[in-house]
């Protein structure tokens, strides 16, 4: 049962949309929705009693045995709710962590993974878990709850650091892999964008890889790197890295700082955008905020509006008034509009004259992969 209460944010279709696909994503099966409309949250409930109860009625009619909420729920709301509901319930934030765990994998994406879900859990140490209901404290109920809990937040605590440590090595392992690829003149691009925009299936199209594509949220989560030869540019080395998407956690893009060092760093941010989608300027609004909280915010962008043939607008270019190419509008899937794409590239990094300051494939640095 998915539940999406109209708070004055945007458009509530597709608000409702994307918490469905999000929840297909993830494994289950949505029986219904319930819908509504506040000024703002309850303390309490988030949704309001009255809410509640006609959340419990539909949810005990459909036969449904999960809730989810598309918005980010407090420990209390989440706990009282599962009381009221007498079902288990998760919000957005959990919808997402629960899918980014079921994508991972490789070792670093575990760890990123892990580290975001704990976090995630050490907020709601005592609302989530029923072992903790002794910490209440009164006469017989002092001492094992307390004991209980000061347990799990060390034994989390200690799970945090290590995994902080392992992202830190990798993260310093990415920046010497960096800096080799600027010491050898090897531009750097990395394509960003919205969930499901088509970023793999344009980066397969580029590099002829058969990195995974799939047409749902987040089936791309671990960054992979090839060397795309785009006539007359520079070396250029490709990044596919994970879609963004509006309310992205906090905790996951602090766990997931190494993958996403990968566009801070870059030369050029090639920024996809599914030029078919209705809420189009939402997402590229969601995409623009998450680049500032990594601090990618100032990296050079070249917009790439893709699916263009579901959009029915022709692939082809537009540029500035300086005569720069700053839109390419493509479709992936065809590779229409991919020549284009190629000479904007090649125009934004132009091969020197002279060719023997162009390292050979031999002094190239390796890729991590």
């Amino acid at each position: 049962m998915i539940v999406a209460l109209a708070l004055g944010r945007g458009d509530h279709a597709d608000r409702m949309a994307e918490i469905e696909a999000l929840a297909a994503s993830a494994g289950a099966r949505v029986v219904g929705e319930v819908r509504g409309r506040r000024d703002r949250p309850d303390a309490a409930l988030f949704a309001g009693r009255g809410k509640v109860a006609e959340i419990a009625e539909r949810k005990t009619a459909s036969g449904a045995d999960l809730v989810i909420f598309d918005h980010s729920l407090s420990g209390v709301q989440q706990r009282n709710l599962e009381q009221a509901l007498a079902c288990r319930v998760v919000d957005r934030t959990s919808l997402i962590l629960d899918i980014f765990a079921q994508r991972a994998q490789s070792a670093e994406g575990k760890l990123q993974v892990e580290l975001a879900q704990l976090n995630h859990m050490a907020t709601r140490l005592v609302g989530g878990w029923t072992h903790l209901e002794r910490q209440k404290g009164g006469i017989g109920l002092r001492g094992p709850g307390e004991t209980q809990l000061e347990t799990d937040r060390r034994l989390i605590a200690q799970r945090v650091k290590l995994l902080r440590g392992r992202l830190s090595r990798v993260a310093r392992s990415r920046a010497t892999q960096s800096r080799t690829r600027r010491r050898a003149s090897v531009r750097t691009v990395a394509i960003v964008g919205y969930t499901n925009a088509g970023k793999s299936t344009l980066f397969n199209r580029l590099t002829g890889s058969h990195v995974r594509a799939a047409d749902q949220l987040f089936a791309t989560l671990d960054t992979t790197l090839r060397r795309l030869h785009v006539e007359g540019a520079e070396p250029i080395v490709l990044s596919d890295t994970v879609g963004f998407i509006r309310e992205l956690p906090h905790d996951l893009v602090a766990a997931f700082g190494a993958t996403l060092a990968e566009a801070a760093d870059a030369d050029l941010l090639l920024h996809v955008i599914d030029a078919g989608a209705p809420n189009r300027d939402d997402q590229i609004a969601a995409v623009e905020g998450v680049l500032r909280d990594i601090a990618a915010d100032r990296v050079p962008q070249l917009r790439v509006y893709n699916k263009c043939d579901l959009a029915d607008l022709s692939p082809g270019v537009e540029r500035d008034a300086c005569g720069n190419i700053y839109i390419v509008r493509t479709s992936a899937l065809t590779g229409a509009g991919c020549a284009d794409l190629r000479v904007a590239l090649a125009e934004r990094f132009p091969r020197e004259q002279q060719t023997s300051s162009i390292p050979s494939p031999k002094t190239m640095p390796a890729l991590s992969r």
